[in-house]
Formats: structure tokens, C-alpha cells, sequence
């Protein structure tokens, strides 16, 4: 679980797809999927599929409005929400059986890259929404409160998304290896126990990491 990762196959000479690439697609194939079933089927009065779906969506809303307050929530809710479900996916998906075992598919967020990437992609989301909801005060706010402190705030910036990429990449990991080793001295009960705490710890994972993203936004929009 918690090898090198390994080069499958090169697309046109630039994109090396490892077994993490794989399951990204997977999910976004099957995320595709459930969101125009969904759309084609809504209804007012709701069967069971869409209930859970409605469940879902009301519970992150709920969860970012206690941290945001209702308006940024509901403004942020798209980025915020497929951030939250693409980590807590990827961290269930290394407990599918053979996940891991084989190159062709692993855990994405069991990989550093991939946790990386979503550091650098937060990074520019909390730039981007700083800027623009109020660039005066964004820009001035990394001078306060006086000018020798640019440095020091520039850094915490870019120490914040590190912090999170590390955190996820690391936790993930380790759970998997402490999974995998503990399978190999007790092969018989010990992992089933390991296996039904992971569902939990993943989805703390998953709704840490948002967490920290959401208060960290709430600061840049102030």
C-alpha cells in the first residue's frame, strides 16, 4: 500500500498514469454517473436514492455554515463540498479489496502528489477568493501590522496548504501501512477491527482537512 508509485502507462509523451490516476478516474467516472441520474430524476417528493443524496448535500451545507455563516457557504459550497467528497472517496477507496495490492489501482490520497496537488490547489482558491471578494484588504492585511511582517504572513500562506497536503498524505499512509503490517502478524481479527476504524478515521480526515480550508477562507474574506 504504501509503495513507490508505478508509471502504468505514458499519454503522448507527458502524462505518466500511475494506479492512483486510475482511481481518480474511476471516481469521477462514477461521480459523473450519480450526478445525472440525479439531475434526471429529481423529483418533489423524493425516493430513497435521492433522499440520501439530499441528506448528504444538506449535512456539508449545514457544516460549512457553522464555520462560514449561511452566505459564504452557500457562495463557496461547489468548491468547499467536491473537495470534501473527492478526499473522503479517495480515503475509503484504499479499503475496496485489492486497492493497493496491485499497481493499476490505489488509494490517490495514500500518495503525496496527489495530497500536493490539493495544497496547491487550495493555495489558489484562497488567493483567488481573497483577492476578489476585497483585494485592498487582502493585500494590506500582509503588512499589518507593520510592513516587516510581509515575509513572515507570505510564508504562513504558503505553510498552510503544505500543512494540510502533509497531514492528509501522512495519516492516510500511515493508517494503510499499520493496516498492511498488523494483516501480517494477526491475519485473523485484528485487521476487521482496523478496517472499521478506518471508516471513521478517514471521514475525520476527510472533514478536517475541509475544515481547516473553510477557516483559513473565512479569514481571507473577512
Amino acid at each position: 500500500m504504501g509503495e513507490k508509485s508505478e508509471v502504468i502507462i505514458n499519454l503522448f509523451g507527458i502524462l505518466d498514469v500511475t494506479g492512483e490516476v486510475v482511481t481518480m478516474w474511476i471516481m469521477l467516472f462514477v461521480f459523473t454517473l450519480i450526478s445525472l441520474i440525479v439531475k434526471k430524476n429529481l423529483k418533489e417528493r423524493p425516493g430513497k436514492f435521492q433522499n440520501v443524496i439530499e441528506t448528504g448535500v444538506e449535512y456539508l451545507d449545514n457544516f460549512f455554515t457553522d464555520i462560514l455563516g449561511k452566505k459564504k457557504a452557500r457562495k463557496y459550497f461547489t468548491f468547499l463540498a467536491s473537495l470534501f467528497i473527492f478526499i473522503i472517496f479517495s480515503n475509503y477507496s484504499g479499503m475496496f479489496p485489492g486497492v493497493g495490492l496491485t499497481d493499476y489501482v490505489k488509494a490517490p490520497t495514500a500518495c503525496l502528489s496527489v495530497t500536493a496537488a490539493l495544497g496547491v490547489v487550495t493555495f489558489l482558491f484562497l488567493q483567488i477568493s481573497g483577492i476578489r471578494h476585497n483585494a485592498k484588504h487582502y493585500f494590506k492585511h500582509f503588512i499589518s501590522p507593520i510592513i516587516i511582517m510581509l515575509p513572515l504572513l507570505l510564508l504562513d500562506e504558503i505553510i498552510k496548504p503544505a500543512s494540510l497536503a502533509l497531514r492528509l498524505y501522512g495519516n492516510i499512509f500511515g493508517e494503510e501501512m499499520v493496516t498492511e503490517e498488523l494483516y501480517h502478524i494477526f491475519p485473523i481479527g485484528v485487521p476487521v477491527v482496523m478496517m472499521a476504524l478506518s471508516l471513521l478515521f478517514c471521514a475525520l480526515q476527510a472533514m478536517v482537512f475541509t475544515m481547516l480550508v473553510s477557516i483559513y477562507l473565512d479569514e481571507v474574506t473577512e
